[in-house]
This record gives C-alpha cells, structure tokens and sequence, in this order.
C-alpha cells in the first residue's frame, strides 16, 4: 500500500512543560483538535487514565488513539487507527525541543493509504498536513492564551440576495495569501475614501481555486456597491453574485483560524451535507471591523452557494 508520512512544526512561546501537558493528555485534544471542532455532537470517549480514547461521528469517522510510549518532555509516540471512512493503521508522535524562545513541537505522522487509492497520496499529504497546520496553531492558542478564539456556528442554509461588487483579483501562494490580502484591501479602502456612499453592504473575499497540493490560491477581495463607478484604478475588476440560496457557517475569531471553518465546510460537501453551485464561487464576509474589534470578536461568515 502507499505509504505516507506527514511533518508539521510549530514554536510556541511557553515551557515545555505547559506544552507536554496539553497533549499528554487526552481531555485536553477536545479544546484544541483540528477535527472534533468541526462536530461538536460527535461521540467522544476518553479513558480514566485520558491516555486513549475513542471518537465516532458523522463528519469525522470513527477511530481510536492509544499512547505507546511516551517521555516527559520530550516526546509521546501514539497508536492510531481510522475506522471510517476507511479503515487505516497509523503512527503519530510528538517531538519537543526547549528553546530560547519557548518549545519547538514536532508532530508527524507514519500512514499508508488503500492500493485503491494510490493516486489521492499527493492530496491526503496536503490534507492532513493542513490539518496538522491548524492543529498545531490551535495547540499554541491554548498554550499561550488558555483559550481558542475559533468557534463555529452553523446557520444553515438561507437566500443571498446578490450584488454587485468592485475588488482586485490575486492569484498567489497560500502563505503568501494573509500579507497579499491585506495589501489588496488596504487599496480597496482607500479608493472608497473618496465615494463610501457607494458601499452596499459587507467586505467579501470570493475565492476562485484553491489548489492545496501545490500551495496556491486565487481569490478576489471586493467591496460590494450600489453602482459599479466608471473610473476605476488599473488592477481593479467588478462583477455581481447573482441572487442565490447558500449554505452559510459563522466564523467567530482570530482570522487565522479560518481554516476551521473551511475545512468544515469541504467535509461537509463531500459528505454531501448540502451540494454546492459550481457557477458561483464560495465567498467569505465580513461584519465587523478588524481594526475596531478584538481578534477573539471578529465575525466572518462563509457561504457557499447551494442548489
């Protein structure tokens, strides 16, 4: 079979003691897990010791995890087997290394995939190393912070009544993408200084390919408006959404946690939770000020336009 293996680092600005602790401990994976946020009525299991447990639902499987072996301090080897939707033996460790500025963590994974499934390796390296990504940003929220400003609300499904918008398209790496956008906006308020009687409604970023393999997104932030003006800078670009009915799920939280919500989103999709317009692509908005607002209240709502 394929074999695979995954490795994601992280530095996280506390001892390594407050870092063994909180993933030493089984209880502990349910404030920060890349997966259980994403169905928060999944069937959790943890043993008396919290040194394995169980999980069973409808958008992230069924499996189980068992520590192996483990070092205070240093590292934690784990056992862990996927169920559904597919059934998968695996290896997981954590690696902690104590430096200058805190603890560097390590955390990788040992898999191989179905005969059947050979051509997804590329993909599913990508996948669960995004996963591991938001993992280990999550790990350092709680670490540093003692909480996660990521929550999710599932709104459901309900009717976009359209717009017309103007913006500045990109095409760029993905972790390029934070830097990039907030240069595009900075553009997009300061030619509405000018003509904010315009604005229609909330900031949006439509998201046009998002190819996770090659790390590389294409995307277009806008401001909707009431007119679309004549005398536009060079660079920018306009078009409409058309009035649609849309799958909506709440974002409240620091921006980069956004992940969380997209990678629910795409779980839903494929488990065919709603089935989304390829004619019209997901867009993001946003309602609230980054610069007015704390990071923990920043509300940012995904839609992706349904059938």
């Amino acid at each position: 079979m394929p074999k695979l293996k995954i490795e994601r680092s992280i530095k996280i600005n506390a001892p390594v003691a407050l870092v063994y602790a909180a993933i030493s401990d089984f209880n502990k994976w349910v404030v920060w897990s890349p997966w259980l946020l994403m169905e928060p009525e999944a069937k959790v299991d943890i043993a008396d010791d919290a040194k394995s447990y169980k999980w069973e639902g409808d958008r992230v499987g069924a499996g189980n995890m068992k520590v192996l072996e483990e070092r205070e301090n240093e590292y934690l080897h784990c056992d862990l087997n996927f169920l559904k939707p597919w059934k998968s033996a695996n290896t997981t460790s954590f690696y902690l290394t104590n430096t200058n500025e805190g603890t560097e963590v390590k955390w990788t994974m040992d898999t191989s995939l179905p005969f059947y499934l050979f051509w997804m390796k590329k993909m599913m390296g990508a996948w669960v190393g995004a996963d591991y990504e938001r993992g280990l940003d999550m790990l350092k929220a709680y670490v540093e912070q003692g909480e996660i400003y990521s929550k999710l609300d599932f709104k459901g499904n309900s009717e976009f009544a359209g717009c017309k918008w103007i913006g500045i398209k990109t095409d760029c790496l993905i972790d390029d993408m934070a830097t990039k956008m907030s240069e595009d906006f900075g553009r997009i308020w300061q030619y509405t200084e000018r003509d904010g009687d315009n604005i229609d409604g909330e900031p949006l970023t439509i998201y046009h390919k998002w190819d996770i393999v090659k790390g590389k997104v294409a995307y277009t932030v806008a401001v909707q408006v009431k007119e679309i003006p004549s005398d536009l800078p060079d660079g920018f670009v306009t078009g409409e959404i058309e009035k649609t009915p849309i799958y909506t799920l709440r974002h409240t939280g620091a921006y980069k946690h956004l992940g969380n919500a997209w990678s629910t989103l795409y779980t839903m999709h494929r488990n065919k939770e709603f089935k989304p317009r390829k004619d019209i692509h997901p867009f993001e908005t946003y309602l609230n000020d980054p610069q007015k607002t704390l990071e923990k209240e920043l509300i940012t709502e995904i839609h992706f336009p349904i059938k």
